[in-house]
């Protein structure tokens, strides 16, 4: 006979066969929930104490950056010989005070001694070549002189000749032939004087020209000579102006060459500064904008004088001067640190600066969520900085607080729990 079974209740009915598809069911519908409502974000758990927070806040953006410059002489002259020579004596040492003229380095050239002995000697040469010429042309010219007084004699002579034959032959004591030898004689004689008095004009405008130009070349080499003797000199190298030998760069023994630099010459009482700026504000830098540096607990005031526009390892140089009183203690080569203004003080949203920075650049930024506990990541946007300061565009409120230290041990983990 058939055995009736009993209807399974309660716990038994719960864990029946025939239960274990509403279980199937169940563990469907919490898997799907779970995946909809897990939190996808990923955690990393950091030590809170060692993490910096600040606030985000309201307040009046100061558009300014700090830069380092070095003080120079505002008018800086070369130290250079004329002349090339090896160092024999130094006669100022680096750093000390000058007046103009004042020795600085003597130098000595053997070549330069020997090119003016060779030029007083062709000078000597050519005076007594000019003298002798000079003496010889004189003879010349008196002898020449001696010969026309013999010519007009001899013509003189030849014309009381003549006549006298012209009276004989009238008379008829003498033949045609005679008289006509006299007056070819006369005739001779009359055009040699001719001749030697055309001569002895031609030899005095030669002469003349001849010692002109003689005289001129001998002036060039007396020139020449005082040229040379200047040049020995300029063995002597000396300060161009009054100031300070800011730099020399020479040792005995050394050979210079003729217009090397071998130091410099600071004027005095007169700087500027030289400072370096990154090349990421120079749209931004032009003459005439204002900084203020402070040096023995005293506030001073510069302005740019000239910005370069050349960018070198990732940097230009602008100029300041000095808008009213300068440093007692100033001295060349001193380090300044100045804030120099790039804009008017505006209202920001302001976070304090941090080495997030690298990291991030400005994208984001670690926010401390109103509970505590931990900080989420989230987008922002920066625009300027100074040195205390970024301005917040987008993303943050005042009031929030947000991590601004370093985030290199975070990886790309949207949350932190502390």
């Amino acid at each position: 006979m058939d055995k009736v079974l009993e209807k399974k209740k309660g716990l038994a009915l719960v864990f029946s066969r025939k239960a274990l598809p509403y279980w199937f069911g169940g563990l469907v519908v919490v898997f799907i929930a779970w995946l909809i409502l897990r939190d996808d974000a990923s955690t990393l758990r950091v030590n809170g104490d060692t993490l910096s927070v600040s606030e985000v806040r309201s307040g009046e953006f100061n558009d300014y950056i700090r830069i380092s410059g070095q003080v120079q002489p505002m008018t800086t002259i070369q130290v250079s010989p004329r002349e090339a020579g090896i160092v024999e004596d130094i006669v100022i040492e680096e750093g000390s005070v000058v007046k103009a003229g004042d020795i600085i380095v003597r130098l000595s050239n053997d070549d330069l001694d020997l090119e003016i002995l060779n030029s007083e000697a062709n000078l000597a040469e050519k005076e007594n070549a000019l003298r002798n010429t000079m003496i010889q042309m004189e003879q010349e010219k008196m002898q020449l002189s001696l010969n026309i007084l013999e010519l007009e004699t001899e013509v003189k002579r030849k014309g009381r000749t003549l006549e006298s034959q012209k009276r004989l032959f009238k008379d008829g004591l003498i033949g045609k032939e005679e008289l006509l030898r006299s007056e070819e004689d006369y005739v001779l004689f009359c055009k040699k004087l001719e001749v030697t008095l055309a001569r002895a004009e031609q030899d005095s405008m030669y002469r003349n020209v001849q010692i002109k130009q003689m005289k001129e070349s001998l002036e060039n080499m007396k020139v020449n000579m005082q040229m040379i003797r200047r040049r020995k000199e300029n063995l002597s190298v000396k300060a161009p102006i009054d100031g300070e030998l800011g730099l020399l760069e020479v040792v005995l023994g050394q050979s210079i060459g003729s217009g090397t630099k071998i130091g410099q010459i600071n004027e005095l009482g007169s700087y500027k500064i030289e400072a370096q700026i990154d090349e990421h504000y120079i749209d931004r830098v032009s003459a005439g904008l204002t900084a203020t540096f402070e040096r023995q607990n005293e506030t001073f005031d510069a302005v740019i004088r000239k910005v370069y526009p050349e960018v070198r390892g990732g940097k230009f140089q602008a100029d300041f001067k000095f808008s009213g009183a300068q440093p007692t203690n100033i001295r060349t080569g001193q380090t300044y640190y100045l804030n120099l203004q790039l804009g008017q003080p505006e209202s920001a949203v302001l976070i304090p600066r941090g080495t997030f920075y690298q990291k991030t650049g400005g994208k984001w930024i670690y926010v401390v969520v109103p509970e505590g506990g931990k900080a989420v990541r989230r987008d922002i946007r920066i625009g300027r900085q100074n040195p205390q300061f970024y301005e917040v565009l987008e993303g943050l409120s005042p009031g929030e607080k947000v991590i601004v230290s370093g985030y290199e041990s975070f990886g790309d983990n949207e949350v932190l729990v502390f």
